[in-house]
């Protein structure tokens, strides 16, 4: 079994040639280490290592592993990747960095409304449901120009790109069609950024211009809960 350390090699040396397979560099790409059921000390391993860009699923949980341990000192991004409910928008804005699953005008408006009170601007991510799956969070294709707009609108977000979770393939490849849309889509609304791939097909997002990727067993290890 490989150690974290290990693992970090091996996932960072992929995602340098998946970059330099499709003619970008690496450095544009950024590996966020979804640490969603992960110990503080294996988060600790992961910095020591040299990483910096961290990604939860739960607002408490982050709290309780960044900010309450004082981690969140020493990395350098902490992004909330999981769905976020209206009811804990005022926990997670100022202390994610980067909200990649905004897929609502509400939740925006929510979203700028706090982060108003705080007097800071949030970035943010808009999440689109790239499959069109009926059990997934998202804003529909159709509907993404129309919230891309709006957002843009408000004062106190900054949106910087897209996110999406693609459908379940048996293949890493057959993820990229969804991941290309993806692309596509953004690049139609003046949108250039993407955080898109995790554990099981992360090449094939940075080879369809992923600029961050969330991979958390490849790192970690088969989670436990």
């Amino acid at each position: 079994m490989e150690t974290i350390t290990e693992s970090l090699n091996r996932v960072s040396n992929a995602i340098s040639e998946a970059a330099k397979r499709a003619g970008r560099s690496p450095q544009d790409v950024t590996l966020i280490a979804a640490s969603k059921t992960t110990e503080a000390i294996q988060v600790k391993t992961a910095i020591q290592w040299g990483l910096r860009n961290f990604g939860e699923n739960r607002v408490q949980e982050g709290i309780k592993k960044f900010i309450e341990t004082g981690l969140i000192k020493e990395i350098d991004r902490l992004h909330l990747i999981g769905p976020l409910q209206n009811n804990k928008v005022k926990k997670a804005v100022g202390v994610f960095d980067l909200i990649h699953s905004v897929d609502s005008l509400r939740l925006a408006e929510k979203l700028n409304q706090e982060a108003e009170h705080q007097s800071i601007q949030q970035d943010i991510l808009i999440e689109v449901n790239i499959g069109g799956e009926t059990n997934k969070h998202g804003v529909s294709i159709q509907e993404t120009p129309l919230l891309v707009k709006a957002v843009q609108s408000l004062p106190h977000l900054s949106l910087l790109g897209l996110m999406a979770l693609p459908p379940l393939t048996e293949t890493a490849e057959g993820a990229r069609p969804y991941f290309a849309t993806l692309r596509q889509l953004g690049n139609d609304l003046g949108l250039h950024r993407f955080s898109m791939g995790m554990s099981s097909d992360f090449e094939i997002a940075i080879e369809e211009g992923a600029t961050w990727v969330r991979i958390g067993t490849a790192i970690f290890g088969s989670r436990t809960q």
